[in-house]
């Protein structure tokens, strides 16, 4: 009996360390992806030419002013976007 229980007590102490340990991995892996994405769209604006074509530009004001007039963008946000969007 003492052999048994010994046994099952060794089982549960691996598949708990075996569960801890795939939890930590997969919260490690997950922090790391999410570093790289947040490096990568860090990036991404200063890969971005200075000066978008006139037609970019009247197409992302026209999708700033849809959200400001549904109301997902206050005033002071859509003048920011704004500015922003035309390079002031």
């Amino acid at each position: 009996m003492g052999l048994m229980r010994m046994a099952a007590r060794t089982a549960v102490v691996a598949g708990t360390a075996t569960a801890v340990s795939g939890r930590v991995a997969h919260r490690q892996a997950s922090k790391y992806e999410a570093q790289a994405q947040q490096a990568q769209a860090q990036q991404a604006p200063a890969a971005a030419p200075a000066e978008a074509p006139q037609d970019d530009q009247m197409e992302q004001l026209q999708k700033l002013a849809q959200l400001h007039s549904q109301g997902v963008l206050t005033d002071e946000e859509f003048a920011a976007a704004k500015a922003k969007a035309l390079g002031i």
